[in-house]
């Protein structure tokens, strides 16, 4: 137990006087105690002695923790208020018994007279009157003096008592420490000055003002040692708040600081300066740390300290050091915790703490580190450096803003020799490595085996390596801010130009190259303290910050000596590298980080920016992809004892891999054939493998094979990676190697990993862009991934999760996609979104429709999933669901979002007649079975309504209405109308447009005569594209109906005869009539013609015999197509029935032509000699013959490996923020880019827009479908980023018309797009002969 304080015992004389004394009359008079008064004894005394001894030790933590004497005697006087245990402790039972023997005859007289008579006092409402009457009585009574005299005398003695045992055990403490402290006068520095355990858990006694004034004087520097010594033992039994708030506290601390210069007397200093730090607040420790700053500066610059250099050794437990470290140590603690408070005192605070640490830091003598000579000056970073050798002080002084802002601008100011001497440190540490490795380990000082015995003898390169560890992560630190770069550039000495910033990074990697750890060396705690190690985490530290890595990295002088290694290497010259196969990897680590951002990206793919061979310069993504090439044919010629080699080839193909898996990038890599190397690589590797034989334990093939299994994953992974981008899932699939790549896929997006280290999102995006192609889904399937998402769904859905407990169940969901299941919902949605996809999933499919279903029976198909949550038409199926509303609702809600892509749609109804059944539900969902009932307006017929009036209207955002579904408020909950057959109720059609006929206008006049010259040929084009754009911006209402049918039909002619504009072979169309009508029309085929048939009539296009036209000219076209394709023998099911999906484009063609079948088949078989008929008429080049036999039989249509492909590369050039939304939401541009212009953008704009979309493209060229689609998501922008944060972007953008949209609103927008991407966009289109080459 610790000694009892001053204060405490003084204290519990008043408390004892007080104590309770009202309330014990009370219960004198309730017992009727009676006895007599007299003095204490001794025993009593003894016994008070003892009780208030156990008082104070019960009340320590309280009485401890005031700041003042006043506050703990407030604490004592209130404790029967905030004490719940005040009637437990034994001097309160104690004085009770006391108080109750002395004033019991008094009390009971007294009650005895109040109470004579009827006794009304002693009831009700009058008692509280009789006690107060009787204490008033019993206070004045002689008795009651008499009491409270002894009581008082009693409790002086036995508090002086108390007080004297204590000064007489402190001097006996005080006796034993002096002793202790001589008897370890030269022992080992042991560093407790700044520890918890002397600033807490200790016992003070309270000192008054008058005594801290002796105190201050007699640590007076001209007193003896011996009293100085006494006072300062004094003072650290006294608290800290104490002495800190006395009116001597300045003098008090002037001569605290003289003290520390005295071996004798310092660690004392420390010890009071510690409980201070420990327990006071910033307005008063600032003080204290810059006293102690200046003290330190003092003593450095008295004693003029020095160590070795190379590798003689320094004594740091030499007294003066030790001292010094002892005090910097004190300090170094102070700076690492003064962050976490002192944001909430005043500024000026904070800036003289930072202030009188980079004054003492900044102390440096004339011949200081780096000259020649036997000795170096020990300045104050040495001894900092040595503490604290990772700096990890300012990296908490630059964290935050607050304090951040104060240090750079003392920094720039007055402090900048700071930055100049760590500058000048790593500058002499790099130019000296050579002389000093041979020597000895700069590491040395930082290898320590945990656990050894703390070191007290340091070699000179030791204490410089740990300065130059302390200076680089102080520069790397100020690098990541841009305050702290307008630091730079910097002189240093021995230099002839500054060092910018350029040149510090510069400085960084060639310590990387001249100290690489060795790549088998074993792993160790202080790997993180050698050279490549720290100047990789500064590195680091640079890529992850935008402004940083544009300012430091994306220099010309960074990339070259970066890659300088590469290019040695690709001449076939010496590397100046110490360990190229532990620098390589390190070196492509680098260099994939830089290439992750979208500067960095530009600057390796645009810039020319390095010298090769000739003075002839390059860009760096072709250095890069050179050189991984060689080594892949290295990997190629000697397989077997490749293990680095293997190790350098990943790496870069993992720089080149943050290139291909962007649009941009693919584009520059493509010609290299990169992806075609990896798939060598890859098969080579995995023939191998299969014939290493069974490891046997003990033997050496078990390390190969699994070198073998990482090198092979590591080629599956980087092949998989081309399937970020439309054109690199092409030449994937062209590989061959996409079913295996997309299993590997599958087996980490089980295990929810990320893509890679440079990727913030896992595989979300990857497989929604590999399941928009035939190929793509099908390698899904085959993997197990779509089984996966089934079975998920159905738990989730159906079976839920166990609930936790009974006290927290599982809420009820209020809505059919709640949270629980809306992750797998959008994940079908990604999974479905591609017609291919669901042709490939659901073609030839039949549903199961049993007649019973067992509950354990689990869906693990889309085809199931369709017959259980769908096709729900039958009482088997009600009943083996759980949760059949919500089950069934989640099950329209998907049939909603599929039915927006109108290729599925046609699909799904010609399979399992989704109309019909939906419209019996309906039917059977009504009041009265028997009669006609009204319809039941519930959550399913609801949703029912809407997916009706979805696939029976057709139009865009003015021509159709879509029901709400939700309900509203009033007495008409739902005032759509509810049908249960055919037609549909004309509430849900909107107007038609009034659609320009006239082709008389003047300006149309002309501009069709200007085709009548057909001399003219490229100017007359040109001339010919000005004035569309003109007329679209001034009136496109011009160009519709049959103005727009006469243009379209006479450029198309104009440009199929023109040889410059022909691209294609002119058709030649000869089918006999015997021929047509012998050719078949699909049952897909047959509705895709009804729905076009009731749009034309919406719109008054038509007339009655367009019902037998239409049809003809569809076969015509089938015929003509039929002729222009590959004949092999498809895998795909999407491929075996020829164009999976309805031919949008002719039906399209067929309404401007107003219905006419010959000019609309005359247009089309002129528009078939164009590029232009290769991106808008899917089915044209659909397997077609103008392709290689490779990409025909792919089934992957050019409008996504061209024209998707260009639009996410634009997009993430022009609209940054659209693209990072899709990536956010795991859905990709390209799956909505093939969405829309499949069906000609049908039933997502108004009919005059689809003509102007079809117009444009055929008028102003091909590439122009790349920019109306990048003018749609710029139109969408808002709208987009909305629906990411509600995570409803999928949904919105496929059941969602495009509200406001009009192509010649964007007619300069996308004039623009031509202007800067027409050179790359529209030259790639024309490769279309052969992509993959």
């Amino acid at each position: 137990m610790h000694h009892r304080f001053h204060r405490d015992a003084a204290l519990g004389g008043k408390f004892s006087q007080k104590c309770y004394l009202d309330e014990t009359v009370l219960q004198v008079h309730k017992q009727g105690a009676t006895v007599e008064m007299s003095q204490l004894s001794a025993e009593d005394e003894a016994e008070l002695q003892s009780l208030l001894k156990q008082l104070l030790r019960s009340i320590n933590d309280r009485i401890s923790g005031a700041p003042s004497t006043e506050c703990a005697e407030e604490i004592l006087l209130h404790l029967e208020e905030t004490d719940k245990n005040f009637h437990n402790y034994e001097l309160v039972k104690y004085l009770r018994q006391y108080v109750e023997s002395s004033l019991g005859t008094v009390v009971e007289e007294e009650t005895n007279y109040l109470t004579r008579g009827d006794g009304q006092h002693a009831i009700g409402s009058g008692h509280d009157t009789l006690v107060h009457a009787i204490t008033r009585k019993s206070r004045d009574s002689a008795e009651y003096q008499q009491m409270m005299q002894t009581l008082k005398n009693t409790m002086i003695m036995v508090v002086e008592s108390l007080i004297n045992r204590f000064e007489e055990d402190q001097m006996r403490k005080e006796e034993m420490h002096r002793e202790q402290q001589h008897s370890q006068a030269n022992s080992q520095y042991t560093d407790n000055c700044s520890d918890s355990d002397s600033s807490f858990n200790q016992s003070y006694a309270f000192i008054r003002q008058e005594q801290l004034q002796v105190l201050a004087e007699q640590l007076d520097s001209s007193r003896p040692k011996e009293v100085r010594w006494e006072a300062l033992q004094v003072l650290c039994g006294a608290p800290p708040s104490d002495v800190l708030i006395c009116e001597s506290w300045s003098s008090l601390r002037r001569n605290l600081c003289d003290a520390l210069t005295d071996p004798d007397l310092s660690d004392n200093v420390l010890q009071f300066f510690a409980k201070s730090f420990s327990s006071s607040p910033l307005n008063v420790t600032r003080e204290i740390y810059t006293s102690l700053a200046k003290s330190v500066e003092a003593s450095f610059l008295s004693h003029k300290l020095s160590f070795p250099t190379g590798s003689a050794t320094i004594d740091i437990n030499r007294p003066e050091i030790s001292r010094l470290l002892k005090q910097m140590r004190l300090m170094n603690d102070f700076q690492k915790e003064v962050t976490t408070f002192w944001i909430r005192h005043p500024e000026k605070y904070m800036e003289e703490v930072i202030e009188s640490t980079f004054s003492l830091l900044s102390l440096h003598h004339e011949h200081g580190s780096g000259s020649p000579g036997t000795e170096n000056v020990l300045e104050p970073m040495h001894l900092l450096a040595l503490l604290d050798v990772k700096a990890t002080w300012f990296k908490k002084w630059m964290h935050g803003y607050y304090s951040r802002t104060v240090v750079l601008r003392l920094l720039g100011r007055k402090y900048k020799s700071l930055i100049v001497a760590a500058l000048q440190q790593c500058v002499h540490y790099t130019e000296s490595c050579e002389r000093v490795t041979s020597e000895t380990d700069p590491q040395s000082a930082e290898r320590q085996e945990p656990g050894s015995v703390q070191r007290s003898v340091y070699t000179g390169t030791e204490i410089e390596y740990a300065f130059f560890v302390h200076s680089l992560c102080v520069l790397g630190k100020l690098l990541i801010y841009t305050n702290g770069r307008k630091l730079f550039p910097i002189t240093v000495k021995k230099r002839k130009d500054p060092v910018s910033m350029t040149d510090l990074v510069v400085i960084l990697i060639n310590i990387v190259y001249q100290h690489p750890k060795p790549p088998h060396s074993a792993p160790s705690h202080t790997d993180s303290l050698t050279p490549s190690c720290l100047a990789m985490e500064v590195l680091w530290m640079l890529c992850e910050r935008t402004e940083s890595a544009a300012e430091c990295l994306h220099q010309t002088a960074v990339i070259e000596t970066l890659l300088a290694p590469v290019i040695a290497l690709l001449n076939g010259q010496q590397v100046k590298l110490k360990s190229p196969a532990a620098t390589l990897p390190l070196i492509a680590d680098v260099l994939a980080r830089i290439v992750n951002t979208d500067r960095g990206l530009s600057l390796f793919l645009y810039e020319k920016n390095l010298v090769v061979s000739n003075n002839e310069r390059t860009f760096p993504a072709h250095v890069l992809v050179q050189f991984t090439l060689m080594l892949l044919e290295k990997e190629l010629s000697s397989l077997s004892d490749s293990d680095m080699s293997q190790t350098w080839c990943g790496a870069f193909i993992f720089v080149c891999r943050q290139m291909y898996n962007t649009c941009e990038g693919l584009q520059v890599l493509r010609p290299y054939g990169l992806h075609k190397a990896v798939a060598a690589a890859w098969k080579k590797t995995s023939s191998l493998s299969e014939r290493v034989p069974t490891p046997v334990p003990g033997a050496t093939a078990g390390t190969f094979s699994h070198n073998m299994l990482i090198w092979e994953e590591t080629l599956l992974d980087s092949l998989l990676n081309f399937a970020a981008t439309p054109k690199g899932l092409l030449l994937l699939q062209q590989t061959g190697a996409i079913t295996e790549c997309i299993s590997y896929m599958f087996s980490r997006f089980t295990k929810k990993l990320q893509v890679s280290r440079c990727e913030k999102f896992g595989y979300g995006v990857m497989v929604t862009q590999v399941a928009a192609t035939a190929p793509g889904v099908a390698a899904l399937h085959t993997s197990g991934l779509v089984r996966a998402l089934v079975v998920e769904l159905w738990a989730v859905l159906e079976c839920g999760i166990e609930e936790v407990g009974v006290v927290c169940p599982r809420p009820t969901p209020m809505e059919p996609i709640d949270r629980s299941c809306l992750k797998s919902f959008l994940s079908l949605v990604n999974l479905l979104s591609s017609s291919q996809a669901v042709w490939e999933l659901l073609g030839r499919q039949p549903l199961a429709n049993k007649s019973e279903y067992t509950l354990r029976e689990m869906p693990t198909s889309i085809p199931d999933m369709i017959d259980r949550l769908i096709a729900v038409d039958t009482d088997a199926k009600i009943h083996s669901l759980f949760h059949y509303e919500q089950s069934h609702t989640f099950g329209l809600r998907l049939l909603s979002v599929l039915c927006c892509n109108l290729d599925s749609f046609l699909l799904l109804e010609s399979q399992y007649n989704i109309v019909s059944m939906l419209l019996q539900s309906q039917r059977e969902n009504v009041t009265e079975q028997d009669n006609d009932g009204e319809f039941i307006i519930d959550n399913l017929s609801v949703e029912r309504n809407h997916v009706l009036v979805r696939v029976s209207a057709v139009g865009g955002p003015s021509e159709r209405k879509l029901p709400p579904r939700a309900l509203q408020e009033g007495e008409d909950p739902y005032p759509w109308p509810m049908f249960s057959s055919s037609p549909l109720p004309t509430r849900y059609t909107l107007d038609p447009p009034k659609i320009h006929h006239d082709s008389q206008d003047s300006e149309m006049r002309s501009f069709l005569a200007s085709f009548k010259d057909s001399k003219k040929e490229a100017s007359g084009m040109e001339d010919c594209r000005r004035q569309y754009c003109k007329m679209m911006t001034s009136k496109p209402n011009v160009l519709t109906g049959k103005g727009l049918a006469d243009l379209l039909e006479k450029v198309v002619a104009h440009l199929s005869s023109s040889a410059s504009e022909c691209f294609f072979s002119p058709a030649q169309y000869k089918a006999e009539e015997k021929t047509v009508q012998s050719a078949g029309v699909s049952s897909v085929e047959q509705l895709g013609i009804n729905t076009c048939l009731r749009y034309g009539s919406y719109l008054k296009l038509l007339t009655d015999d367009a019902v037998s036209d239409l049809p003809l000219l569809m076969r015509k076209i089938k015929i003509f197509l039929s002729t222009q394709r590959v004949t092999t023998a498809p895998q795909l099911i999407a491929q075996q029935d020829g164009y999976p999906g309805y031919d949008w484009l002719a039906s399209t063609v067929f309404l401007i032509m107003a219905g006419n079948m010959d000019r609309s088949l005359k247009l089309l078989l002129n528009l078939s000699s164009l590029l232009t008929s290769a991106f808008i008429w899917p089915a044209r080049i659909h397997a077609s013959i103008h392709v290689p036999v490779e990409v025909a039989e792919s089934g992957i249509s050019p409008m996504y490996w061209c024209t998707a492909h260009y639009v996410e590369m634009l997009l993430r050039a022009e609209v940054p923020l659209v693209h990072s939304a899709f990536r956010m939401s795991g859905f990709t541009p390209s799956q909505m880019c093939l969405h829309w212009l499949t069906q000609c953008f049908w039933n997502y704009l108004d009919w005059a827009e689809i003509c102007h979309y079809v117009s444009t493209c055929v008028l102003m060229g091909p590439d122009y479908q790349v920019y109306m689609c990048v003018a749609v998501f710029t139109h969408l922008q808002p709208d987009i980023l909305q629906r990411t944060q509600s995570q409803q972007l999928q949904v919105y953008l496929k059941e969602e018309p495009i509200q406001g949209f009009k192509v010649s609103d964007y007619m300069e927008l996308m004039e623009g797009l031509e202007q800067r991407y027409r050179t790359i966009v529209l030259t790639d289109m024309k490769t279309i002969r052969s992509p993959v080459a």
